[in-house]
Order: C-alpha cells, then structure tokens, then sequence
C-alpha cells in the first residue's frame, strides 16, 4: 500500500516539475475569436454544490447576435474519469425570481452571454456524493477547450 501512495506522489511530482507545454503544442489558443471563457467555480472549495460560470463568444456577439454554439461542460477526476456533467442554471422568470436546473450542458446550443451551471457533488453513475479531492472541470466551446480545477470537501 505504502509503495502505490509513494508511486502516486512521485508522478504528481514530476507532474509539477514537467514542462507546460509539449514540443508542438500550441501555448495559446488558436488564432480568431475566443469561443468563450470559464470562470472559476464558487463556492472553492465545494462542499457539495457547486456553481462554475461561463461565457460563450467574445465581446464582440454579447448582445446575442442569434449564432449558436456547441458547448460542453464535463467534470473530472485526478484519474481523468468522467465524474460528472453540470446542469445548466436559467432564470426563472423575472429578475426576482429564483433560479431553476435545466438540462446537462453537454452538446447545448448557446447563443453569446453569460451563463452558469450547476454540480450537486454526486456522480452522475452511482448518484453518491463524491470524495473530497481535487477535480478538474472542462469547457468545451466549437471545439475549444479550456481547463481549470476545483476542490471538493467535506
């Protein structure tokens, strides 16, 4: 047992030393507009719930410009297992109404704006709550991704 934990300490190591980039990858987005950008998760720690904001388009569309994209969130674990897919969070109604879980946000088309999405801290397979840790979450945006972690305690 001692030797899996010291295995996994050493490659979380090497990890934190390694180079951020690879030979041939690009360091910045592609060339154009930025589909969108993602916010860090609130509360962070997460203790279970979790609300992660995003943006879809750039400046230039935030009136709404009717163009759709393709957007994904998706939630992982240290392992790179698929944990979860966050709801997307819509407004109810008016502004002082609260706000409702609509559908997952894998595949939504989204026009420009500024959205959030909702994890309970349950695994979408098994509907338990999670194990404290470090999980990472994506946002996939016409194919552009971008990446940022969260904890998860308890």
């Amino acid at each position: 047992m001692f030797h899996r934990w010291a295995a996994l300490a050493l490659v979380l190591a090497l990890c934190a030393l390694a180079p951020k980039h690879a030979a041939g990858q690009r360091s910045s987005p592609p060339r154009g507009r930025k589909a969108g950008t993602l916010g860090q998760n609130y509360p962070n720690p997460a203790n279970p719930q979790t609300t992660i904001p995003f943006t879809v388009g750039d400046d230039s569309c935030a009136g709404g410009g009717g163009r759709q994209h393709v957007v994904t969130i998706r939630i992982y674990n240290i392992l790179s297992q698929l944990v979860a897919v966050p709801k997307l969070r819509t407004a109810a109604g008016g502004p002082d109404s609260s706000s409702t879980i609509a559908r997952p946000v894998q595949g939504l088309r989204l026009t420009c704006g500024a959205y959030s999405a909702f994890w309970d801290g349950r695994h979408m397979n098994t509907g338990r709550d999670v194990p404290a840790g470090t999980y990472v979450y994506e946002l996939v945006i016409d194919g552009q991704r971008e990446v940022k972690k969260m904890l998860v305690g308890k």
